[in-house]
Order: structure tokens, then C-alpha cells, then sequence
């Protein structure tokens, strides 16, 4: 199974793989995600809650939670480590790649996204239900894979070595520091010497899927990303970064992800903002 699964393939392998609906919206958005899992989802999906599969010490949101309690949560729902698993979301390729990108961090390799999530889904005609599984529970270690992960230091680091290419996923405005932040009390502006590559660019706006791998080659070269070379993505707040993350892998490259992107810089008096 690659980073990414179509609904056919998942409509003929449902019976054989874990399901998770990842959906998350942000405020001003003013979607229950819980609420809509509840009132329909892919038979067999699981709510995979990412504020709540987090570090909830820390005031910086929906933070990756640490191995013992990803392990305890991915346990609970039933899933093992040889289980394949797919996450979709409610806005079709927007919150399941921070859930794909959380399950390989703690060393599950057989994760996919599912493509145009379930608003493809549902526009196939295909089921949904109400009905919430009941797994047993299953004993799950998570092994931590630093190498997918940047945080505050790493990234301070970075500005003096430049060895990593910080692709930011926000829009053009936000990036430029002419749009608000949809969160209070954060600066204006971007990480120094960071690129802009909005996430839904990598989306084809007609189907609501990823665009196919010439197109997203495209979208990171045109971005100034030299795709030969280390790439660190970053958001608002880790979600759509897990986008740009994905179109990479989806590219046969990789990336790590700064988990507390802007929500983090752009919060601190100590970080240096480029307008």
C-alpha cells in the first residue's frame, strides 16, 4: 500500500483494513467533526480526534502526543503494528495526511491517505453508516522516528545552516503577512528564508484530488523547492504542512514536518519574522 489509495481500492479492501476518520476543521470554519463522524462515515472508520491524540501539556495545539500515548490510543481502537491503515477526512485531502504523518512518526509503515476523502467518497454513492465500531483492544509500541519531526531548535538552527528547505503551506497572504492569522496574538509574516507553496495547490480544485505526480513535481519546483535536496514543511499548526508532506512522499521523496509551525513561531518575541 503507497501514501495514497483511491475509493475503489478501499471499497474492494475495506473488509481487510483499519479505517479512521481524521477530520478537523479549524475554528472559523464552524464544523463539528465529531458530530458529523456521528452522523455518517466509511463503515468500519474509527474518529481519530487530533486534539485529543496530543500533548495536552503544552498550550501550542493538537502537538504530536508522545509514544506511550499514541501507543495507549492506537491500541484502543483496535489497531496493531502490522495493521494497514487508511485516514480520510471530511474536506477530502486536508486533516487525514497529519494523521498519516502521526502514524509514521511512531514507525507504522503500512498508512495510506485516502484520495478526495469522503466527499469523493460519497459522491460515488458509496455507503456510510452510523454505526460505530467496537474493537477489542491490542497491544501497540510505537517506535519514534525523529527523522520525520523539527522542532523550535531544529529550526532555529536551520536559519544559520540552511540545510533544510522550509516549505511553508499557508496561503499567500498569510505567508506575506497581509492576511490575518486565524488565531490570536500571532505576528504576521514567515519563517526567514522559507518558500511559499499554499496546500491546496497540490489539489485539483475539479476533483478534490491530489494532482497527479507531473503536476505536483510542477507546484514544488515552480515553489523554488529543489526536490534532490532535505525538505521541512510547516503550516499554522502542523495540519495542512502534512499535505505538502504528502505530495512529496507521493514523489518518492520525503520530509519532516516543524509540528509547532506558525502557532509556535509565530507566537515567541525571540524568533525572527520575515513580512
Amino acid at each position: 500500500m503507497g501514501p495514497l489509495v483511491d475509493t475503489t481500492w478501499l471499497a474492494e479492501h475495506l473488509a481487510s483494513v483499519r479505517v479512521l476518520d481524521g477530520s478537523w476543521y479549524l475554528p472559523q470554519q464552524r464544523r463539528d467533526s465529531r458530530a458529523e463522524y456521528a452522523a455518517g462515515h466509511i463503515p468500519g472508520a474509527l474518529f481519530f480526534d487530533i486534539d485529543a491524540i496530543a500533548d495536552r501539556t503544552t498550550g501550542l495545539p493538537h502537538m504530536l502526543p508522545s509514544p506511550a500515548d499514541f501507543a495507549a490510543a492506537a491500541g484502543a481502537m483496535g489497531i496493531a503494528n502490522d495493521d494497514p491503515v487508511v485516514v480520510y477526512d471530511g474536506a477530502g485531502l486536508f486533516s487525514a495526511p497529519r494523521v498519516w504523518w502521526t502514524f509514521r512518526v511512531f514507525g507504522h509503515a503500512d498508512v495510506a491517505v485516502l484520495d478526495g476523502g469522503l466527499p469523493k467518497w460519497r459522491a460515488e454513492g458509496r455507503p456510510t453508516t452510523t454505526t460505530v465500531p467496537g474493537p477489542a483492544p491490542r497491544a501497540y509500541r510505537a517506535r519514534y522516528d525523529s527523522g520525520l519531526v523539527r522542532a523550535l531548535g531544529d529550526m532555529r538552527a536551520n536559519l544559520a545552516s540552511r540545510r533544510e528547505q522550509v516549505l511553508d503551506a499557508r496561503s499567500g497572504g498569510r505567508f506575506a503577512g497581509v492576511e490575518p492569522e486565524p488565531r490570536p496574538g500571532l505576528r504576521d509574516g514567515h519563517i526567514p528564508g522559507s518558500r511559499n507553496l499554499p496546500f491546496g495547490d497540490l489539489i485539483d480544485a475539479g476533483r478534490g484530488t491530489l494532482l497527479p505526480a507531473a503536476g505536483l513535481r510542477r507546484r514544488f519546483t515552480e515553489a523554488g523547492i529543489d526536490l534532490a535536496r532535505p525538505v521541512v514543511t510547516t503550516c499554522g499548526s502542523g495540519i495542512s504542512a502534512a499535505v505538502l508532506a504528502l505530495g512529496l512522499r507521493v514523489l518518492g521523496t520525503g520530509a519532516a514536518v516543524y509540528d509547532g509551525s506558525w502557532a509556535e513561531w509565530g507566537s515567541r518575541s525571540d524568533t525572527p519574522v520575515e513580512p
